[in-house]
């Protein structure tokens, strides 16, 4: 936090500022306005500062994306990692860091579903476009490594990925190794790393949502993926707790939710002559803790949740979705009648297995005495197969295959999971 006089009849609360060191410039936003004093945020580093040093106000906060960002890095100035200067594209105009959204009246309804890539997205939790799901996962539960499936997976025509608060080695892997060189030539990446000042990643994240919101409005199908919305959480928590706003559960101020919320709302479908943007959202999840302050706030705001557990991944089997925990809220309408009785079928049959699995490691069931439960016994293996198992096939196509694999009468077809 920076304090500064003689500015303060001209500030406004989210106005850019530019301090003039020795050192080079610091950029920061104003925070709070009390009497003769600012309090204003920095997104860069404070140790060059002095007392006396001059100040001045910029612009509402805003940045410039467009064609010319594809297939870059991009930092929270909006800059190219790599470029010394700012480059502007012919047709770009300025975009406000802090947009809004489509007015609800104005805004669609989620569109078709969409084919991911996994047999287990495309049937049992589908995305539509313009939905907004959480992804709920501990560290190292292959979290980063699903997001990279769905970037290539999911068809889309401009992809915007946000990586708040990550290792900068994380970053390079994501790009160079995670991402193949066809999805990355049509991505915007905009990144902030873990050691970067608390404002840098606020001002990423919605530098990043800014881009999405631009392709949006040119008409393209936008896919967001947010990695993680607990760091950005976290940054906001840091900046406002300095700022002097009251901590309250788990040190998270009130302000937490609505910061959340307004990323999550600037995302998802748009108006009639817009395209839309599909939003994955990554949420680490302390000890597989639902209720923890984050988690429970995004889970209200998404349109659904996938879980990646620790014990799954553990067994060795990628993704490490926990099924039964996780929902799409784009059902029932994303599927018909009969796809609709597939995935109940699906689910209540694992559901079985699971609470049958306890005696079978036991030794205690017996086959013959309850015909539900041995084929729950008999299906399981395929059916926890079909969650790591890739379709390169069309929709209708993954759900045929799902129901041979529930069909007593059908022949046993086996799944080779990737």
């Amino acid at each position: 936090m920076l304090s500064l006089a003689g500015i303060s009849e001209f500030a406004r609360l989210g106005n850019e500022i530019r301090v003039m060191t020795a050192k080079g410039d610091v950029y920061g936003e104003v925070l709070s306005i009390s009497g003769d004093s600012v309090t204003a945020m920095l997104y860069g580093d404070s140790d060059a500062i002095h007392i006396g040093d001059r100040v001045t106000l910029e612009q509402q906060a805003f940045v410039e994306p467009g064609d010319h960002w594809l297939g870059k890095i991009v930092d929270y100035r909006g800059l190219v990692v790599g470029e010394d200067t700012k480059h502007t594209a012919m047709n770009t105009r300025p975009r406000p860091l802090r947009g809004s959204p489509p007015a609800n009246t104005a805004r669609k309804s989620l569109g078709d579903r969409l084919s991911t890539g996994w047999m287990i997205t495309d049937t049992i939790l589908p995305i539509c476009r313009g939905q907004r799901l959480g992804l709920f996962a501990g560290s190292g539960v292959g979290k980063s490594t699903f997001l990279g499936s769905l970037a290539s997976g999911v068809k889309a025509d401009r992809v915007v990925i946000a990586l708040v608060g990550e290792r900068s080695r994380e970053v390079n892997e994501f790009v160079h190794k995670t991402l193949p060189k066809s999805v990355l030539s049509k991505t915007v990446i905009v990144a902030a790393t873990a050691n970067e000042p608390p404002g840098a990643k606020k001002r990423a994240a919605l530098c990043a949502v800014a881009a999405a919101e631009h392709f949006r409005d040119e008409g393209h199908q936008v896919l967001f993926l947010f990695d993680s919305i607990t760091r950005f959480a976290e940054a906001h928590r840091e900046v406002s707790l300095a700022a002097g706003e009251t901590p309250a559960l788990n040190a998270f101020p009130p302000s937490t939710v609505r910061a959340i919320a307004e990323v999550a709302e600037r995302t998802g479908p748009g108006t009639s002559s817009q395209g839309d943007i599909t939003a994955i959202f990554s949420v680490l999840v302390a000890g597989s803790d639902m209720e923890e302050p984050v988690a429970d706030m995004v889970r209200g705001l998404l349109d659904g949740h996938i879980i990646l557990s620790r014990e799954i991944s553990e067994r060795g089997r990628y993704p490490a979705i926990d099924v039964l925990r996780s929902v799409s809220r784009s059902l029932p309408h994303a599927a018909s009648d009969t796809e609709n009785d597939l995935i109940k079928d699906y689910r209540r049959t694992v559901a079985l297995y699971e609470e049958i699995a306890p005696m079978l490691r036991a030794n205690l069931y017996e086959k013959g005495h309850d015909m539900a439960g041995d084929r729950a016994i008999a299906l399981w293996p395929n059916l926890d197969a079909f969650v790591s198992t890739a379709n390169t096939a069309q929709i209708p196509q993954a759900f045929e295959v799902l129901q041979n694999l529930l069909s007593p009468k059908a022949p046993k077809q086996k799944v080779e999971s990737v």
